[in-house]
């Protein structure tokens, strides 16, 4: 509790008032938080503007645009009466005691893949638990790849153990995939996907990937345009690995594509779809002020400003809109790391860095005025956002969880600062060396511990325990994070002169090429997400929608690295990616409303007989 009487929220008139050499001062008490006494000495840092600027460029999104958002009087929120009509109908068809088993798999893989999976966690479960007792799905499973994979990749996707060994039937008398398969594109398609939640040692799943990727390569241009957009989509990121709000608005604008689409469905994808969007503009509003009142943008000229870049990333963690507060303050905690990052690799000399890496070690705000200019305001930022977000937890959970936090940023400030020491001294470290820290200084472990005490309503002590040794849960999902973040700033790193990368380790060690180098990069991320497929099925401690969280880690990553690095340098791609999941809302015609309200009220009477 003694640490709770430091809280200091810096707001917009305390960083309005700081003066140049960063002096502050003893300001009052005020409602549930408290604002700190301290003075900093004057020795403020000389901002030479010539010493490190023009590595990064200035932000694409003025805080004047992100306050515009939703008042567009064109913009329409849906409403909440409309979703509900449509998911009872969606209810309904989990419910027909009638319907297929095969019918209700691909209405759960269309509900996933449109975004809705939140929606119908509970109906999800029950059919599934139906349909893994179901005789007639045993029975298709025999001769059918596209049954036998779809059934098979959301049981894996869901936590179900299910064995690699059913598709032992689609092999020939030479232990081979039989050739006929190939003719069956759907089916391939699905064989593909179900080779992406592999577990490690699956040589199966290993053959079906190889098999089905040389096949559909060979069948794009033998199918319609239809399909091969989707198998174009699927080679290009598999759904397993895909940012799932990017991937449900891709799906949502295929389907409005395809006649055969079930309309009620594609139209509750479309409304939730504007809602989710809707909240979210919300609560970018909200972390749009708080970035502003913390003022470090202004201060911090060497840093990137990248609070859109931060917020999309948080998205791509945790969308759902129960889990509001969780995005809003993982964008905090994401925002935070990117400009303490920028500290060790552009600002700080070692003896700076080092003073500022006991400071958080330390975690005591007396520390600050022995701090550098800049580090002082970067340190009071990490200081009050860290404590106010334990404070919420201590209110609302009775848990202290400000040692928990304190230790996960000192230990990656100590990592930031140990790949600093190797720039500075020139030293590459073994491939082996590099992994066992950069994994950890990916911040991956630090986000996910946030987003536990963020997201979790029952902190239990043995999660918290857990946490002390950073568990596999939080390991696979950083290292893929690490990798493909390597794989697209290697370049850019080692023109800083930056030494540590994964890339540049492991082709000093083994003296190979690039090329090598990246191929291995490569089928070490395939590896780590066999691991992390695994503990679908195998980590009791944590909760699904944890559990979820920290596979949204790794696809964030491999989303956010495709095409570049869309934190340090975005590009058109990255900023309509932007567009297409926070800013731009799907179109609704009045046809289309018109059309589904008489379908949906026919199947809803139609279900209830």
């Amino acid at each position: 509790m003694a640490l709770m009487i430091f809280l200091l929220p810096l707001g917009s008139s305390f960083i309005r008032n700081l003066p140049k050499q960063i002096i502050t001062k003893a300001i009052g008490n005020t409602e549930r938080r408290w604002r700190i006494h301290c003075v900093a000495n004057e020795q403020a840092k000389n901002l030479s503007t010539n010493q490190h600027s023009g590595y990064y460029k200035p932000s694409s999104w003025t805080h004047e645009f992100v306050m515009s958002l939703m008042n567009d009087s064109g913009k329409k929120v849906p409403k909440d009466s409309s979703i509900r009509e449509l998911e009872e109908a969606v209810k309904y068809m989990f419910d027909d005691e009638d319907a297929e088993p095969l019918d209700i798999l691909q209405l759960i893989d269309e509900i996933q893949r449109l975004g809705l999976g939140y929606r119908f966690r509970e109906s999800t479960k029950c059919a599934l638990d139906r349909i893994i007792v179901s005789e007639k799905v045993m029975k298709k499973m025999d001769h059918c790849i596209h049954t036998c994979a779809l059934y098979f990749t959301l049981l894996r996707q869901h936590g179900y153990k299910v064995s690699a060994d059913i598709f032992e039937n689609f092999k020939d008398h030479n232990g081979n995939f039989k050739g006929r398969l190939a003719q069956d594109v759907p089916g391939m398609l699905k064989l593909y996907e179900a080779s992406h939640v592999a577990y490690t040692g699956e040589n199966i799943l290993d053959e079906a990937r190889e098999f089905t990727t040389m096949n559909l390569k060979e069948m794009l241009g033998k199918t319609d345009m239809k399909m091969g957009a989707r198998v174009r989509h699927a080679l290009e990121i598999p759904f397993q690995r895909r940012m799932q709000r990017l991937e449900a608005r891709w799906n949502i604008e295929a389907c409005t594509n395809n006649d055969e689409a079930d309309q009620l469905l594609l139209k509750l994808a479309k409304l939730d779809f504007n809602m989710v969007q809707s909240m979210l503009q919300r609560d970018l509003q909200q972390v749009s002020c708080w970035w502003k009142d913390v003022g470090l943008a202004n201060k911090l000229y060497f840093a990137r400003d990248r609070l859109m870049e931060s917020f999309f990333w948080s998205v791509g963690m945790v969308f759902e809109p129960q889990f509001s507060e969780c995005t809003k303050g993982l964008t905090k905690v994401a925002k935070l790391i990117t400009i303490i990052d920028d500290v060790y690799d552009v600002y700080g000399s070692l003896e700076e860095l080092e003073q500022f890496t006991d400071a958080i070690e330390r975690w005591d705000i007396n520390a600050l005025q022995h701090l550098p200019g800049c580090m002082k305001i970067c340190f009071l930022a990490l200081y009050n956002t860290v404590n106010n977000m334990a404070y919420d937890v201590l209110k609302e959970q009775g848990q202290v969880i400000v040692p928990q936090l304190a230790k996960v940023w000192a230990d990656l400030c100590k990592l930031f600062l140990k790949e600093a020491q190797w720039s500075y001294n020139k030293h590459i470290p073994t491939f082996d060396e590099y992994l066992s820290m950069g994994w950890l200084s990916s911040s991956g472990p630090l986000l996910l511990v946030h987003a536990y005490f963020l997201m979790d309503k029952n902190i239990t002590n043995e999660a918290i325990e857990c946490f002390n040794d950073y568990p596999a849960l939080l390991r696979y999902p950083s290292t893929i994070f690490r990798l493909c973040n390597d794989l697209s700033s290697s370049k850019a790193e080692i023109e800083r002169g930056e030494t540590a990368n994964a890339i540049s380790c492991y082709m000093h060690e083994n003296g190979v090429s690039e090329e090598v180098a990246r191929r291995y990069i490569r089928n070490l991320i395939d590896d780590n997400w066999k691991m992390m497929n695994k503990e679908l099925v195998s980590n009791s401690l944590f909760s699904n929608s944890f559990i979820e969280i920290a596979i949204n880690l790794a696809r964030i990553s491999q989303c956010h690295y495709q095409h570049g690095n869309a934190h340090s340098d975005p590009n058109d791609i990255t900023r309509n990616r932007v567009l297409s999941v926070i800013i731009e809302p799907i179109q609704l015609t009045a046809i289309e409303d018109l059309q589904t309200t008489y379908k949906l009220r026919e199947k809803i009477v139609s279900f209830k007989k």
